[in-house]
């Protein structure tokens, strides 16, 4: 009896041991299995982008992100997005620490540098045959530095649209917009003696009347000449040419051109102002005709204009302020399998398609895509407007710190505080301190 109780003990403790075996080969294998290749693990790139209005455009990219991880399951986008007013500050206090995401969207000039000169973004030159093709020389041009290309752009924004209800102007006598900044007065005039608010400003963000306004009638006085010979030491921003285009806002606000809550409104808000009814005119980017005029069943009375010619100005009439911007650059020294899954987005996500619907949309794109026959009446209109020449855009050539001083000088001009010739000393003294 003895003897048989210790056999079936010894059986059952070797089933037990065998099965502990079974169960740890199987641990193993599902460990392998979930550890296994490359192909299988998931990997999560952080990306910061300033989409976050309600512009067509970021639709489109937001979409294009899905897109990408749908069709690519083992790769998750983790998206940051920023306002655009706080974007650029973001990333450079980021920049600066060293601490950038792993996809990040750049600007051209002198936004970028700083990143290049720290070594922060990652050369992408052995990926360019993706794009050469569609892409010319001058949309890549401004995310090139000394041969290495550091990003590829999605868009070309004109930012000094000026859009006009034509049944206001008509109301005052106007059936076409002033072509001359006398009229263009005179018409701000007319439309407050009208009670009609003439133009529509939301700048709790600072940005608008810097890009969208003084980028183009500082172009007006000064010629597109006058950025490039500021950072060259050439020019100086206390030059009356540039002193006179401050002028004109000074001159605005005194006439009671801008809505009372300009400041207190932000640039979206601004445009729904506009759309509303409550202006006659808004200055803005061409991403907007998608809300003004493409999207907006009331589109066709609204028309579409450049900010008009200055008397002795030195600058071409007919030129827009356009930048090539929303440029997707890679972080530096990403590990390996990072790296190769960051750059699998960016051959993805800046492509062909992502062009030709953001046209589809209206958006004017930098690429050397057709334009579809069936495309807005009012992207062709805006194709047209814009073509007869490109100005800088004041703060894709301006470095940041020098772009915060005038910010904050219009703002304050907008409330009758300070002088033209002061804001104009305080932004040279901002540039020298740089210097």
């Amino acid at each position: 009896m003895i003897k048989t109780n210790k056999g079936k003990k010894a059986v059952i403790l070797g089933l037990v041991a065998l099965l502990a075996i079974f169960t740890a080969a199987c641990g193993k294998g599902d460990n392998a299995s979930s550890k296994g290749g490359s192909e299988t693990e998931t990997i999560t790139l952080n990306m910061m982008h300033p989409w976050t209005s309600p512009n067509v455009d970021n639709e489109v990219y937001k979409a294009r992100i899905a897109e990408f991880e749908k069709q690519h399951p083992n790769i998750v986008i983790k998206q940051d997005g920023v306002p655009s007013a706080q974007y650029k500050t973001k990333l450079r206090t980021l920049a600066a620490g060293n601490n950038l995401p792993d996809i990040n969207v750049v600007w051209p000039g002198a936004d970028l540098d700083p990143l290049v000169d720290g070594n922060l973004l990652e050369p992408i030159n052995d990926l360019m045959e993706n794009w050469t093709s569609i892409l010319p020389e001058s949309a890549l041009a401004g995310f090139n530095v000394d041969g290495k290309q550091y990003a590829v752009p999605t868009k070309q924004t004109f930012v000094d649209i000026i859009y006009y209800n034509k049944e206001m102007f008509a109301q005052i006598g106007y059936d076409t917009f002033p072509d001359t900044y006398d009229k263009f007065i005179d018409a701000v005039k007319k439309l407050k003696e009208a009670g009609i608010t003439p133009i529509s400003l939301g700048n709790k963000e600072q940005w608008p009347l810097q890009s969208s306004y003084i980028s183009i009638i500082g172009d007006r006085f000064t010629g597109s000449d006058f950025l490039p010979a500021v950072l060259e030491k050439k020019a100086k921003f206390t030059d009356p040419e540039f002193v006179k285009a401050l002028s004109v806002i000074d001159e605005l606000t005194k006439l009671g051109a801008f809505n009372t809550d300009a400041n207190n409104m932000d640039s979206v808000q601004g445009q729904d102002y506009f759309i509303q009814g409550k202006a006659a005119m808004h200055i803005s980017s061409s991403t907007v005709d998608a809300r003004v005029r493409i999207n907006n069943d009331e589109g066709d009375k609204f028309g579409i204009a450049l900010f008009p010619s200055v008397e002795g100005g030195k600058g071409e009439p007919a030129k827009s302020a356009g930048v090539v911007q929303y440029g997707i650059a890679i972080k530096s020294e990403l590990n390996e399998k990072k790296r190769a899954a960051a750059e699998e987005f960016l051959k993805f996500f800046v492509s062909e398609d992502l062009y030709k619907e953001l046209i589809r949309n209206g958006v004017v794109v930098p690429a050397k895509v057709d334009v579809p026959e069936d495309a807005s009446k009012y992207l062709k209109e805006m194709l047209e407007l814009t073509g007869n020449g490109t100005a800088p855009v004041f703060d894709s050539v301006i470095p940041t710190q020098v772009v915060d001083v005038l910010q904050n000088g219009l703002q304050a001009l907008t409330v009758k505080h300070g002088t033209p010739e002061e804001l104009a000393k305080e932004v040279q003294e901002a540039f020298d301190n740089m210097n």
